[in-house]
């Protein structure tokens, strides 16, 4: 029997949003569910996102922001990614993001966006059940 890689997943926050207590927790959460994570930190572009995401082999990547620029920031990460041929992952976002722009996001490609108080086992299911497997 094979074991099974662990989930690689990639928490960043983009913009010059330096709030990021909630993207710590969710990278904590998941790592303590088994996942291996990359937290890139605050203040990352578009391009530094996708390329993170490249060369860590990630097959998620979740974008936490709260500064309201999540409708002009995630096009440009997802775009990014598709440059660099990146279009085989997961994407999840979270934090202060209105009801009205789900639609418009999930549109971009992402599959789930949470907002404040989710419950991180939610999170970590989602994770698992969407995430694309790696051999």
């Amino acid at each position: 029997m094979a074991d099974e890689r662990p989930i690689r997943v990639l928490i960043a926050k983009p913009g010059l949003d330096g709030h990021d207590r909630g993207a710590k927790v969710v990278a904590r959460a998941l790592r303590d569910a088994g996942m291996e994570v990359i937290y890139t930190g605050i203040r990352q572009t578009p391009q530094m996102i996708a390329e993170a995401a490249l060369q860590e082999d990630a097959q998620v990547v979740g974008l936490s922001i709260l500064s309201g620029a999540h409708l002009e920031l995630f096009p440009r990460v997802v775009e990014e990614l598709k440059t660099r041929g990146v279009d085989d992952v997961l994407l999840f976002a979270g934090g202060i993001i209105p009801k009205a722009d789900i639609p418009a996001i999930e549109a971009m490609g992402f599959k789930g966006v949470f907002g404040p108080g989710t419950d991180t086992n939610a999170i970590i299911a989602f994770v698992r059940d969407n995430a694309p497997q790696r051999v």
